[in-house]
């Protein structure tokens, strides 16, 4: 017998009415200055109340630092750019500890001075571009949530959210990210040309005087809020079983996988794939408005999680199908 799905009280329903009407208003505000990427909004939002991080895939000129910085200014959040390169260092990210002279006592001592990590929202712009130590840094800050730096532990402030950006043609001098790293994200977001109505929006209204301001839709507080109240959006006992067999067929080494994942996949996705997968789905149930989770709640974000996760080998190489490609027979079929 199944287990009965539980049902929200009153006050978590009416909150989750107030987050869709919230959602359609950041939705509106973002529209005033990124003409189309809807469905990166859409993405964004869910890793936001998530408590997930993003990485952004695109090339360049798509308005992926214009969206993002947009983002901060609609969620009235504290948001700090970093531009990865060659020498950039973890202090540089991480904050580090400068020799202060005491006026009182007249001694000399360390002061720790915060990097661009204590922020909000942080872009981390072509994390590709820094070495694996430098990447690191922020990575680790991402999961841990907190800073360590000589000794000492220095707590992010929530909301905390890290949008990575990588270009996906120049790859000369580049580190790219390990798996292991990528895991860490919970969505990876392929950021597209716009269509040519929207080019044609882009030409006409981006190019004269117009300036639009952006209002403020959500505090800090509020987002922590919200992001509490998605977590109890209940989730019947089958879309538990669904995620688990989309994942669990994307490892070739399990018998029930199917035969063409065992030809082309060198290796799928982790548990932590499972949990992004129900959580997104939480958060996007609530964000239109429902108040349980449904199959097409999983099917709208099972590509960007499980994108990064899943591993091809060099014969699917040679017959063209990419990690994009595999994840959305598997989740056809399954």
């Amino acid at each position: 017998m199944e287990p009965t799905t539980p049902s929200l009280p009153d006050d978590d329903v009416a909150a989750i009415d107030r987050l869709g009407a919230i959602y359609k208003e950041l939705s509106a505000e973002l529209s005033k200055i990124i003409i189309g990427q809807q469905r990166v909004v859409e993405l964004l939002s869910i890793a936001l109340f998530s408590r997930g991080h993003a990485l952004l895939m695109g090339v360049p000129g798509l308005a992926k630092t214009l969206l993002i910085s947009s983002v901060a200014k609609t969620l009235d959040l504290s948001f700090n750019r970093i531009q990865f390169t060659p020498d950039l260092m973890p202090a540089d990210i991480t904050g580090t500890d400068i020799i202060q002279d005491d006026s009182a006592g007249g001694k000399r001592q360390f002061e720790f001075i915060k990097g661009p990590v204590f922020a909000n929202i942080v872009l981390a712009d072509e994390i590709n571009r820094a070495p694996a130590k430098t990447q690191s840094a922020l990575l680790e800050a991402m999961q841990e949530r907190r800073v360590t730096v000589m000794g000492r532990t220095f707590t992010l402030l929530p909301p905390f959210f890290v949008l990575a950006t990588q270009n996906p043609i120049e790859q000369e001098g580049t580190y790219p990210l390990p798996e292991a790293q990528l895991d860490r994200f919970m969505f990876l977001i392929e950021v597209d040309y716009p269509t040519e109505e929207e080019e044609m929006r882009i030409a006409r209204e981006t190019t004269g005087n117009r300036s639009e301001e952006l209002k403020h839709v959500l505090s800090g507080e509020e987002i922590i809020f919200y992001q509490d109240l998605v977590r109890r959006v209940p989730v019947p006992e089958h879309i538990y079983e669904y995620a688990v067999k989309l994942v669990r067929s994307t490892r070739p080494s399990l018998e029930t996988s199917p035969e063409w994942v065992k030809q082309y996949v060198a290796w799928g996705a982790g548990p932590r794939a499972v949990q992004f997968l129900i959580l997104g789905a939480k958060t996007r149930a609530a964000l239109q408005g429902s108040y349980i989770v449904r199959k097409e709640d999983i099917d709208a974000i099972v590509e960007p999680v499980l994108m990064h996760r899943v591993v091809t080998n060099f014969a699917a190489e040679s017959q063209g199908i990419t990690p994009r490609k595999a994840v959305a027979r598997l989740a056809a079929e399954v």
